[in-house]
């Protein structure tokens, strides 16, 4: 069946419900309500800070922000994933790190999510001046399409007399002082002093050895991208740093390489001259192009023209000593590669869907990776944060990934603080990890506020140190007297701090969690799942190799489905659930490809094409009168 064409634009009038929460950010200590939005446009982003789309769509949305600041008022509406995004203080933090210029609601319990009827995150709907419901997305690339309806709406109320010109609700918080603002990742200098990622003031930091001299800086500190010396360049919440081998580094020019998060760029840094360049990304966020979005075999070689290649968030880097630096691409769910030398980026791993599924390196699953290091046989260890897991790349001689396998973690909704056996431990988000020389792996455990230790002998997982604030990244640092210890970066405390090994490893187990979200109640047997999309304004879909949607089911436990997972062609599927298992959780992913155009005409050559894809992990509930359909929405804007 083709997809819905239609406009996202509802045809009825429905009031947008009351905004509830525990409280409000960003007001000045004001409580608002939508009578207080009356006469503004409102946009509710619905998002939780560990989400790599959530933090995507930030930064989709400043721009128009600031373009329709005195008619738009965006209202960011907290809804947690995770328990410690419940914590006032973690999400407080969130707000400063991320640099969010809106109101934003603390919505623990989920209230305004339930009202609005948000499935995923994120989800963003639009209420027009007079309070109504006129829009309601899924995911990210919505920006064009939103600055579209913006400029529709403004000149209907104004119109109307209905529009209120003027400021918005936002106050700003009063600014942080310190060297180091919510640093993200450390790397230890042959000097002896760190070079730190101050993610927060977007630049690099050199600290002695006492982790608090600041050496010299890298970076002018403004938000921004731009290559030069060490005064001028500009990095955007810069994360992983890897340091290359001194002939390497002789022969190619540079001593680090950078994941530049934000601008979504790999940098190169030369530590003798402080010079920043960039190495492989165009700034643009990487999505699959519409013919490789329809198919279950990705390409793994992507070129070496590394400067027009898309990237999409990079979070951690590593060397592997077969030559090429491994690289944690958080925004497609990825493992990549670059080779410094011939420049060449590849796809190492995953197959870009996001969970957790282990098998040969191109057919796995990952979810948000986020730290990286690399044991002595050549092994990737991986943080991947929305799995709260441990996972393990094995590689041959060349480098080459081969296998994938989990070591703690069960899946995307699956997280806790628990020790003990390795298949009932559980984490929560972690980002950071590091190998230890007797073989185990320490986790930088990040919202449990700990770090963990993983023995791959006794395939039991302990806890080394608790009680931190979020930490992003843990490093063996046996640059101190006497026996090595771990280098933390706490980041929520803006601070590096060391702690000994512990001879004794600490036993906790505060039990295993998951996400809590209401569940739908369905009736076994035949369920209709559909899946709404419009092309936006100025696109067409790109059907010049046939359907140009697809969509891709799966169960937990995979025993509910008994006919209709898989991946297939088209926005629509009929499942089979299975009446004996009571409960579980649907993962559907959808994916859509529209490129320029006007519907209806040929595709321009070189026209820019986008991939619209949203990911949704509904917990069911196996009911008599439950529904036997479900809809969902993919919407592009017109």
């Amino acid at each position: 069946m083709s997809p819905d064409t239609s406009s996202v634009r509802t045809a009825y009038k429905v009031r947008g419900s009351e905004l509830v929460g525990r409280n409000w950010l960003n007001t000045g200590g004001r409580q608002l309500d939508l009578e207080a939005l009356r006469g503004k446009i409102v946009l509710l982003d619905f998002w939780t800070f560990c989400c790599i789309n959530c933090l995507h769509v930030l930064d989709e949305l400043r721009p128009l922000e600031e373009e329709y600041r005195d008619v738009l008022v965006t209202v960011g509406v907290h809804s947690p994933k995770f328990e410690h995004e419940a914590d006032p203080d973690a999400l407080a933090a969130a707000v400063e790190r991320y640099e969010i210029e809106h109101p934003v609601l603390d919505d623990p319990e989920l209230q305004t999510w339930q009202a609005y009827a948000a499935r995923a995150w994120p989800t963003l709907v639009v209420l027009d001046p007079e309070g109504y419901i006129v829009a309601h997305l899924s995911g990210e690339g919505h920006a064009a399409g939103l600055r579209s309806l913006v400029a529709e709406l403004v000149a209907e109320h104004e119109a109307k007399g209905t529009l209120h010109r003027g400021d918005g609700p936002y106050v700003a918080p009063p600014a942080r002082e310190g060297d180091l603002r919510f640093p993200g990742k450390v790397m230890p200098l042959p000097n002896g002093n760190f070079l730190v990622g101050d993610s927060g003031h977007h630049r690099l930091v050199e600290l002695g050895p006492d982790l608090s001299s600041v050496v010299r800086t890298i970076g002018s500190g403004v938000r921004g991208y731009a290559d030069g010396d060490a005064d001028s360049a500009q990095f955007n919440e810069l994360q992983g740093l890897s340091l290359l081998p001194a002939e390497l580094a002789e022969e190619v020019g540079y001593d680090v390489v950078v994941a530049d998060t934000v601008n979504h760029r790999l940098r190169s840094v030369n530590l003798g001259t402080g010079k920043v360049g960039t190495l492989a990304g165009n700034g643009v966020q990487r999505l699959l192009d519409a013919e490789t979005a329809r198919s279950t075999e990705q390409p793994t070689e992507l070129g070496t023209d590394a400067l027009n290649i898309s990237l999409s968030s990079p979070w951690d880097v590593v060397y592997h000593p077969a030559g090429k630096v491994i690289v944690a691409m958080a925004g497609t769910h990825q493992i990549f590669s670059f080779d410094p030398r011939t420049s060449a980026v590849s796809v190492f791993a995953g197959t870009g869907l996001e969970g957790l599924a282990d098998g040969a390196a191109h057919e796995s699953w990952f979810a948000q990776s986020s730290g990286l290091s690399i044991d002595a046989q050549g092994t990737v260890w991986v943080a991947d944060s929305e799995t709260s897991a441990l996972r393990s790349i094995t590689t041959d001689e060349r480098g080459q990934a081969l296998q994938v396998s989990t070591a703690i973690g069960t899946g995307l909704f699956d997280f806790g603080f628990r020790d003990g056996p390795a298949e009932q431990a559980r984490l929560q988000h972690p980002l950071g990890v590091a190998n230890l020389p007797d073989g185990s792996v320490a986790v930088a455990d990040s919202y449990n506020g700990a770090v963990r230790r993983y023995d791959p002998v006794t395939q039991t997982v302990s806890t080394l140190a608790k009680g931190l604030k979020e930490p992003a990244d843990v490093l063996l640092d046996d640059s101190v007297d006497g026996d090595p210890v771990l280098l933390i970066v706490e980041t929520n405390a803006h601070q590096l701090v060391r702690i000994p090994v512990p001879a004794e490893a600490l036993s906790v187990d505060k039990g295993a969690s998951q996400t809590q979200r209401p569940r739908t109640k369905v009736r076994s047997g035949q369920h209709r799942i559909t899946v709404r999309f419009a092309a936006p304004s100025g696109q067409k879909l790109d059907d010049r190799w046939g359907d140009p949607t697809q969509l891709k089911i799966s169960a937990s436990p995979e025993e509910l489905l008994l006919e209709g997972a898989g991946t297939s062609v088209g926005l629509e599927r009929t499942l089979s659930l299975n009446p004996d298992v009571p409960e579980g959780v649907l993962h559907i992913t959808a994916r859509a490809a529209a490129c320029d155009g006007e519907p209806g005409g040929e595709i321009p050559d070189h026209a820019a094409c986008h991939l619209y894809q949203q990911d949704w992990g509904i917990p069911v509930l196996l009911d008599a009168e439950g529904d036997q359909q479900l809809e969902l929405d993919l919407r592009g804007v017109n």
